[in-house]
């Protein structure tokens, strides 16, 4: 028996491409209506229209996580129309560069931090209470293998993304009274731009497709999931204790 997520409301960052783009296509094609976020406009656009064709429905949301009064208009918009946010996927991140510490520009380390930490914290600022009115709400917040098992070159990404590990583990602490379920993921290894940009050498064909990942951890996105504060690891579909980074 398929996943049915009718009548959920579910927010995904980073939508126009990759994993974010396959989650919410997965999460359309369960019944949920989408918010999708993502800077690009015609990736956004290509989601709607394989949404409409699957028999879903989504509210496209283009703007920049970067600007931060976006995000709690972002909120405020799901209050005003639907009182309430039942799922949240927080994808969006961006690599900046490989490079040696000591050789990275301001500019790109403060972007990287900005995008991936900065705007998450602000994203779950901004929609909690509306995870709150739902009677199951459950988020996802994708981690890194290089947040735990630091890799040279890696740094301002591995950072980045360890300190969203903790940001994730810290909230569903703070919400364990309530029925909202956190979790991070570990989606490993993936044929994305970004791991492209990442590993250029790299065969794609010889890594998991994002539609893979996606089906992989849409289960936690569900009400049977009571799993909080822990790290799913994609690939191996299994979760694990969240460790702290070395």
């Amino acid at each position: 028996m398929g996943i049915d997520l009718n009548g959920r409301v579910a927010l995904v960052t980073g939508a126009s491409r990759g994993i974010g783009y396959f989650t919410a296509l997965e999460l359309a094609k369960a019944g949920a209506h989408v918010v999708a976020c993502a800077r690009t406009v015609g990736g956004l656009e290509e989601l709607d229209d394989a949404i409409k064709a699957a028999g879903g429905s989504a509210t496209l949301a283009p703007f920049d996580l970067a600007d931060m009064e976006a995000i709690d208009r972002l909120g405020a918009s799901i209050f005003e129309r639907w009182r309430k946010l039942d799922i949240l996927v927080a994808n969006a991140g961006i690599l900046g560069v490989i490079s040696p510490v000591a050789h990275v520009e301001a500019k790109i380390f403060e972007k990287v931090m900005t995008i991936n930490v900065t705007a998450t914290w602000r994203l779950i600022r901004s929609v909690e209470p509306l995870l709150l009115q739902s009677d199951a709400a459950r988020a996802v917040v994708l981690s890194s293998g290089v947040a735990h098992n630091p890799r040279a070159f890696w740094g301002p990404y591995a950072a980045s993304k360890a300190a969203v590990d903790v940001l994730a583990r810290i909230w569903a602490m703070e919400t364990g009274h309530t029925g909202l379920k956190v979790n991070g993921v570990n989606p490993g290894a993936t044929r994305t731009a970004m791991r492209a940009q990442a590993v250029p050498g790299e065969d794609p064909q010889t890594l998991p497709h994002p539609a893979e990942i996606a089906a992989a951890f849409l289960p936690l996105l569900t009400s049977e999931c009571q799993e909080t504060g822990k790290l799913f690891i994609a690939r191996e579909r299994r979760f694990a204790e969240f460790q702290a980074p070395i």
